[in-house]
């Protein structure tokens, strides 16, 4: 029986539950699981920059159990990714819904993880904000006091 190669593909910023959710059900995929976490560069091409620098968001990935290889992820477009690493299955959020099925003329299974309405890194971000912003808003919005006579 042949080994199947699963491929996980991600920010993983701000590492929350579902990213951990998302690469764990990769390895119930299969044999041996290849985590790519994309490079900042990468991810500045198409959004804003993550809150994590890249070696700190590949360092939290290669610190889980479940990956057998991490390696940064330079590019969106998975063709060679998967000749390369000889890759069965290819895992991603399903905010990118129908963007990899390409791959499927390849041979490769592709899975969109359900993120729902759960955690994203987008949400934490907006969270944080918001509650900063409503504490530093008091310290902002004040009387100016008279000058002195």
């Amino acid at each position: 029986m042949k080994s199947r190669v699963v491929y996980v593909s991600g920010t993983f910023d701000l590492f929350h539950s579902n990213h951990l959710k998302m690469i764990n059900y990769g390895r119930g995929l299969g044999d041996t699981l290849i985590v790519g976490v994309s490079t900042d560069e990468l991810v500045c091409s198409y959004k804003k920059p993550p809150a994590v620098p890249f070696e700190e968001r590949i360092a939290i990935v290669e610190g889980l159990r479940d990956p057998d290889v991490v390696i940064p992820q330079r590019t969106l477009d998975h063709n060679e990714t998967v000749e390369n690493l000889n890759i069965d299955i290819f895992v991603i959020g399903d905010d990118w819904k129908g963007k990899y099925d390409y791959l499927k003329d390849q041979g490769v299974q592709v899975f969109y993880f359900p993120y729902g309405a759960g955690v994203s890194s987008t949400n934490l971000k907006k969270k944080i904000y918001d509650q900063y912003k409503k504490l530093i808003e008091p310290s902002d919005v004040h009387p100016i006091p008279e000058p002195k006579k």
